[in-house]
């Protein structure tokens, strides 16, 4: 697999520039806080990176893109026990492309 900041920079050469976080029903755009529920945004690209040295510690990247609010960017979660808190529809949105 391709290393994850290497796939980020491929992404961003695409405008996946906006830089997304988990906080319990709802992405949130780092920048300006803008919230996007998920009727709000559409998963393109799903990718799974996992460190050599610890195969315990395992991320997902999400290419995120929102047309209602004309953006696109990035999701980073850690996978599995190690997964940030959300809703469980926020979780089946994610899960969907996994």
């Amino acid at each position: 697999m391709p290393p994850k900041n290497g796939k980020r920079f491929c992404l961003a050469k695409r405008g996946y520039t906006t830089n997304f976080n988990i906080e319990n029903d709802c992405i949130v755009c780092a920048e300006n806080m803008l919230r996007l529920y998920p009727e709000e945004f559409t998963i393109d690209e799903v990718h799974r990176f996992q460190e050599m040295s610890d195969l315990d510690n395992e991320s997902i990247l999400y290419a995120i893109s929102s047309s209602q609010h004309q953006l696109k960017g990035v999701l980073v979660n850690a996978y599995g026990v190690y997964s940030e808190t959300a809703t469980t529809e926020l979780i089946e949105k994610l899960s969907e492309n996994r």
